[in-house]
């Protein structure tokens, strides 16, 4: 027995990545649109360095990135020639409630992301949709200091209710935040908050992050009341830590760094904060505010499902001498010995795929759903676009098949897959359009430069011919 027959085949991309039209009807200003290329991008994602607006010296790539606000029926139609089940993208807040805090909406966001979704119907790809993944209303971070204020958690209810009612019969999938646990990595890109001197980095980094889960639950208790059909999952950038040695130094370091991930999903998943979470948070003085009710809404709106990112396992030594380290989704790793790594040194581990499914379904015991997983690269394309991307199939062909053995042998209930930024995109960690992850290939530039053509790769027909089998043709 292979995937299940309704196995949801598809590719990811988010809004600030690759939609563009930052300025275009009533759309406002968001904390991802302000991020720029460059050396100064780590600074400003981490919340150290202040960057409200645009400046003229710097490039920023989501302003334009793609140009999927005016390509989205061009894009779409070759996802579907691709044979896409499903299609994951997110909504960008700010094109809903440009200030974020409007008690009504901006029809004119509204309507594109219907015309978007009856898109996707018309080809019988079924919308997946991440209600935040990144966005936060540049106002919201102004007035209120972003999630770090309970307010936000209405105003993010407020968005909940529109496009939940607005989009009844047309979205049935949603994921309520992107890569939760990315607000202590990234605080500025994954949640808004900047640090100013004096701050209580931590306190304010795990306050916002319980408004966040708060918001979550909110959000699943709604999507249910909406429509009895509506699947709501959680979504965390996910990679297991294997210990350096046997040492159970090593292990118990990996075992804590795991648990780090696992927090904020323990929550969404369970509904409570974890007996490890609760003594850590005490250990650091942290005090997170609760008011009354909160756990009982966390407690009763669980998630349906858990999605996440896979990109590469990642390693953990308690031997000071041991820090030789590589790249990866935003967070640095020891680098492994035995795994082989992308041009950005992101560790490359398709066993470590299967290990973390079955982690997570271990630990969950709820249907899991891959929503990213791919190989950023340099791709060369010949004069009429075409990329001859064989690294690309390798990698996307270790993972199905690791992804195929966790469901076949280990029993484990996996409803999709979504490949990362499925056409190019701009990337969320360096702002590159170099680093390429699509099947399509987008003729733009780091610099802006580029006619937008879209092109096909060889990984295009590849991927084309693994739907089309249900993930039987690897080859």
């Amino acid at each position: 027995m292979g995937f299940r027959k309704d196995f949801l085949w598809g590719g990811a991309t988010a809004a600030n990545q690759c939609e563009g039209g930052y300025n275009l009807d009533g759309r406002g200003l968001a904390n991802v649109d302000v991020v720029p290329i460059g050396q100064d991008r780590f600074p400003i994602i981490t919340g150290k360095m202040k960057a409200f607006d645009f400046d003229d010296e710097h490039f920023y790539p989501a302003k334009e990135a793609i140009d999927m606000y005016h390509h989205f029926k061009e894009d779409i139609a070759l996802f579907a020639e691709m044979g896409f089940k499903t299609y994951r993208m997110s909504i960008a807040w700010s094109r809903i409630f440009p200030q974020g805090d409007e008690k009504e909406p901006n029809e004119a966001g509204l309507k594109f992301y219907e015309d978007v979704f009856k898109e996707c119907r018309k080809y019988n790809i079924e919308p997946l949709v991440t209600i935040t993944h990144f966005d936060c209303p540049m106002h919201l971070i102004k007035e209120y200091g972003a999630w770090r204020s309970r307010e936000l958690v209405g105003f993010y209810e407020n968005l909940c209710r529109v496009i939940f009612n607005r989009y009844k019969g047309l979205v049935k999938y949603w994921l309520t935040f992107n890569e939760i646990n990315m607000i202590l990595h990234a605080p500025f890109m994954g949640a808004g908050l900047y640090f100013e001197e004096g701050d209580n980095v931590e306190q304010v980094k795990y306050q916002a992050a319980h408004h966040e889960l708060l918001a979550s639950a909110i959000a699943t208790k709604i999507a249910h009341e909406v429509d009895p059909e509506n699947q709501v999952g959680c979504m965390l950038a996910a990679g297991n830590y294997y210990p350096y040695t046997p040492n159970p130094k090593d292990v118990w370091a990996g075992m804590q760094a795991d648990r780090d991930n696992y927090f904020f999903i323990d929550v969404q998943s369970r509904g409570e904060y974890p007996a490890y979470a609760l003594k850590e948070l005490e250990r650091q003085g942290i005090e997170i505010k609760m008011e009354e009710g909160d756990k009982e809404l966390l407690k009763e709106h669980t998630v349906d499902f858990i999605s996440f990112s896979y990109y590469s396992s990642r390693v953990m030594s308690t031997d000071p001498e041991v820090n030789d380290k590589t790249a990866g989704n935003i967070f640095a790793s020891l680098k492994n010995p035995y795994l082989e790594a992308s041009e950005w040194g992101w560790q490359i581990d398709p066993l470590g795929l299967r290990i973390t499914m079955n982690a997570l379904y271990d630990r969950y015991q709820k249907p899991l759903f891959i929503v990213e997983n791919g190989l950023g690269a340099v791709d060369t394309p010949d004069e009429n676009g075409y990329v001859e991307d064989d690294y690309r199939i390798e990698y996307l062909r270790e993972h199905v098949a690791a992804m195929k053995d966790a469901v076949e042998q280990d029993g484990v209930d996996l409803l999709g897959y979504t490949t990362w930024g499925c056409i190019d995109l701009v990337s969320a960690g360096t702002g590159e359009m170099k680093k390429r992850y699509g099947f399509i290939y987008v003729d733009r530039d780091n610099d802006g430069n580029g006619t937008l053509k879209r092109s096909k790769k060889k990984s295009f027909d590849w991927y084309k011919q693994v739907i089309a089998s249900n993930g039987e043709n690897l080859d």
